[in-house]
């Protein structure tokens, strides 16, 4: 699902329900803080007093800006300060195209914003830091959207005491590109990369490693984590042999583990319609030179990703140099190739509810309000796609790791689906626990929707929320302090054993166990009565093209 067509869905129904969609409630401009003045090997700089009381800095470069010859070469040391750098603003976000969500900000879809000088971090820390575990964020956004600044770290920094850290990276074909002509231009051995958007995260990284002590971080003790895109990150960075060292374990949430082979994302295939090669040479000729490639305007190179509006762009890519032959699924599936160090992956229940929402075959509109045509239907279309992907996320990547050796995993399901109610709409019902639902418990802050969170989150499901984003919270922060979560939290194990996040009147935070797959997925899609043939088809299809590979064996077993 491109993130495209996800914000946009948020876009529509912030705008249907509640006639505006904004971002953070507008604050006023931060001040420098002399308390927060610190040195770093750049020189100095200067952060503020957030609304929740932690300390901040805000877009501190950690690389040089990735312009000009630097264009799809590995990232570069950062540039020192010209005197005092106040750290008091978030930085531009990496070149992307605007979308549904974006019209927030009063700019509207389809627009190329940001500034390629934008690899540069957000730090949070809890007044008179010291030594504490770090937790770097890894924003989602299918790795062509997305920003640090769309997260506040206040609160987990202060309810865990740690140092959280959110990073930027390029994005989309600025961050992805397979090109031969490139790699035979490399100045060093990682500029013949592909992935340069995990070469630029692990740069943050090392950036962290030399810094981290300055604002209260201890270097040993550093955790990542990340949603959607942000998930998948972590889990390319815990298979890559060159960031090993760097941090000390990773939470995946809602992370699919896919990539591409070099030559896929070079030539393209039956499935994959731009290959870098002939996608670059549609823009400027085959016999382009590197200089030629690296010279080509944005507008231009977005566009030739642009398919009917939504972003068809290449994502993580088993290049050689970051990734190896075989990608995440390969490493976690060798022993010691998943940097051997503690990892939670999980997902949410209803996942795929963001993505349903406003399909008009699915669900009725009138002005503002929605609900879903037939409430069944609606359900099962969204389960069985939601249970692939916990399948993919989950069960394949833990099952993969414990079979070489890996012991130290733990899985989650996330499951909070009372969202208020205004009418006929429920969003409790639209959206349920859908997907990037859990990131406002695990940061415990849920200003997060814009104007959607009105609706979410209410006063008569507060209780219920704090007590998840307690627990969720204690258990992302033990796990950063100690390497493990909470002793209530069994390792994943063979049928599965998952920590079950709801509110108290929905059983709290307890184990289950079962495990997810394709033939199960399959096995009830078959048979549910909720759907008709023609409704069967659609999830089938859907499936399909979330895993080409699994073509046969679903064709096999739904009929259309």
């Amino acid at each position: 699902m491109s993130p495209v067509r996800k914000s946009s869905v948020l876009a529509m129904l912030c705008g249907a329900l509640l006639a505006a969609c904004s971002g953070e409630r507008a604050a006023e401009p931060p001040q420098a803080l002399e308390d927060t003045r610190r040195s770093i090997a750049q020189g100095e700089v200067i952060g503020f007093a957030t609304e929740q009381g932690a300390e901040a800095w805000l877009a501190i470069p950690y690389a040089a800006p990735p312009v000009g010859d630097l264009r799809w070469r590995a990232p570069r040391p950062a540039g020192g300060f010209e005197g005092l750098f106040e750290a008091l603003n978030h930085g531009e976000r990496c070149p992307q195209l605007t979308n549904g969500l974006d019209e927030a900000e009063g700019l509207e879809s389809g627009l190329i914003v940001g500034s390629e000088d934008c690899l540069t971090l957000d730090i949070y820390a809890p007044p008179n830091a010291e030594n504490l575990p770090v937790m770097v964020w890894i924003h989602g956004g299918g790795n062509v959207w997305g920003r640090s600044g769309a997260y506040n770290g206040s609160q987990l920094a202060l309810d865990q005491d740690v140092v959280v850290i959110a990073i930027q990276y390029r994005l989309g074909p600025l961050g992805w590109m397979a090109h031969p002509t490139l790699r035979a231009d490399a100045e060093t051995e990682v500029d013949a990369a592909a992935s340069f958007a995990l070469l630029d995260m692990i740069a943050a990284l090392e950036w962290v490693q030399a810094n981290a002590g300055a604002f209260g971080g201890d270097a040993d003790r550093v955790t990542i984590f990340g949603e959607s895109a942000g998930g998948h990150n972590v889990a390319g960075l815990m298979a890559s042999p060159r960031a090993r060292g760097l941090f000390q374990g990773g939470i995946i949430q809602s992370g699919i583990v896919w990539s591409r082979s070099l030559d896929v994302a070079e030539n393209g295939s039956d499935w994959e319609q731009h290959g870098a090669v002939p996608t670059i040479a549609g823009l400027v000729g085959a016999e382009a030179s590197a200089a030629d490639i690296r010279a080509i305007g944005l507008e231009s190179l977005f566009a030739a990703y642009e398919d009917e509006g939504v972003t068809d762009m290449p994502r993580m890519i088993e290049d050689g140099v970051v990734l190896g032959e075989g990608g995440i699924l390969a490493a976690a599936s060798t022993p010691g190739g998943f940097n051997d160090l503690p990892v939670i992956t999980g997902t949410n229940l209803e996942e795929m509810k963001l993505y349903k929402a406003l399909d008009p075959d699915l669900v009725r509109r009138f002005g503002m309000l929605l609900w879903p045509r037939d409430a069944g239907a609606y359900e099962a279309v969204a389960e069985y796609p939601s249970r692939f992907w916990r399948a993919l996320a989950v069960d394949e990547l833990a099952n993969r790791l414990r079979a070489s050796g890996h012991e130290d995993v733990w899985a989650y399901r996330f499951d909070w689906n009372d969202g208020g109610s205004f009418l006929v709409t429920d969003s409790g019902q639209l959206f349920g626990a859908a997907h990037s639902m859990e990131i406002p418990f695990v940061f415990n802050h849920f200003e997060f929707y814009g104007a959607l969170d009105g609706l979410l989150f209410t006063d008569g499901n507060a209780e219920g929320r704090e007590a998840i984003a307690a627990a969720m919270g204690a258990h992302w922060g033990r796990f950063a302090h100690e390497g493990v979560p909470g002793s209530d939290w069994d390792r994943w194990q063979a049928g599965g054993a998952l920590m079950r996040f709801d509110t108290p009147l929905e059983g709290g935070q307890q184990m289950m166990v079962g495990e997810e797959s394709l033939a199960g997925i399959l096995e009830g899609l078959a048979q549910d009565e909720r759907l008709d043939d023609r409704q069967r088809c659609v999830v089938a299809e859907e499936l399909t093209g979330w895993n080409p590979s699994d073509a046969d064996q679903i064709s096999a077993a739904i009929t259309c």
